[in-house]
């Protein structure tokens, strides 16, 4: 085997490895102890962080932050790749701006001059806008953490003009039109919640005292099955309403662009549709707001909780702008 090989070889068996000996990886690849030292040795001059520890229990291993092995690219995946993670440039927050800014900066520099040209040209020719928010997500890493540790935080959640304590079980975080989002498990509704991330002020790691949940099978991609969730139902709190509402044609084109869509939106042949399906308690302020936005274009028929809710916005509106007075 080449050195050059065996070069690469090592550095992918070491990076998999979290603690191993010199004599083993000489072992294994067949060559003098004293050779494997010296490949250990160029690999660390390469940037791969070995550690060393002497005695009769000692070896080596890697320091939390490994090193990939090269990977080969061609020119279009470079410059997809690129991109993917130039569209978040525009995000002002992200629990890994650093490390994504850092990451497309290498990755620019290591390609071909002509690829880097091509990019160069690309850039002036598309462009992924999000909305610009005054708002700031300073916990978008430690929400992630707790959803991927399955961890209870107690945050400071501002809403309505109050700020509250909540003991919450992050699932997840997601971005959408310049905002960020976390559905959690909410201790105190015994309920799943979504909260805004600009809107926890607070974030309290092991604050709670409180044990987690059993949330492992639930996460961002089966938000349709969330009520089904056997933490949930054993909560015996996890009410709901049914929702139904017929829409015309521009209805559905407003709602198509919704987070809720893919689970509540049913669109017909003709273009019209209807929003079927089960919301939570929570969810109701929500949907009476955006409802009456949609004016004529929406009818609904289900839950009176929202069309009580809707008739209330209306007075309130009403007394607001002076309905019945003469114009």
């Amino acid at each position: 085997m080449s050195k050059s090989k065996r070069l690469l070889e090592l550095m992918m068996i070491v990076n998999r490895k979290r603690k191993f000996t010199a004599m083993e990886l000489a072992e294994q690849f067949q060559v003098s102890k004293r050779t494997i030292l010296r490949d250990l040795q160029e690999l660390s001059e390469l940037g791969v962080p070995l550690y060393s520890e002497v005695g009769p229990h000692g070896g080596y291993q890697v320091l939390r932050e490994r090193i990939l092995p090269p990977i080969a690219f061609t020119e279009d995946e470079a410059v997809a790749i690129f991109f993917a993670s130039h569209a978040l440039r525009h995000y002002a927050y992200l629990p890994f701006k650093e490390d994504s800014a850092s990451a497309l900066n290498k990755f620019y520099n290591s390609m071909s001059g002509e690829v880097r040209d091509r990019i160069d040209e690309v850039k002036n020719r598309i462009d992924f806008v999000v909305p610009k928010r005054q708002a700031e997500f300073p916990h978008l890493a430690a929400l992630l953490e707790a959803a991927t540790e399955q961890r209870v935080l107690r945050i400071d959640y501002a809403s309505r003009g109050r700020q509250r304590e909540r003991d919450i079980q992050p699932i997840g975080i997601y971005a959408s039109s310049g905002l960020w989002y976390c559905p959690a498990y909410c201790f105190q509704r015994e309920e799943l919640r979504l909260f805004r991330c600009d809107r926890i002020v607070g974030v309290h790691p092991g604050g709670s005292g409180r044990a987690p949940i059993d949330l492992r099978e639930v996460h961002l991609g089966n938000t349709a099955d969330w009520g089904n969730q056997e933490p949930l139902a054993a909560t015996g709190k996890n009410r709901t309403f049914t929702l139904r509402a017929g829409l015309s044609r521009n209805g559905v084109q407003r709602c198509e662009s919704e987070l809720w869509a893919d689970r509540l939106l049913k669109v017909n042949e003709d273009g019209t549709g209807r929003l079927e399906g089960e919301i939570v308690p929570g969810d109701i302020s929500y949907f009476s707001g955006y409802l009456l936005g949609l004016g004529h274009e929406v009818a609904i028929d289900e839950p009176p909780e929202l069309l009580e809710a809707l008739k209330r916005l209306v007075a309130e509106m009403a007394v607001k702008y002076g309905a019945g007075d003469e114009l």
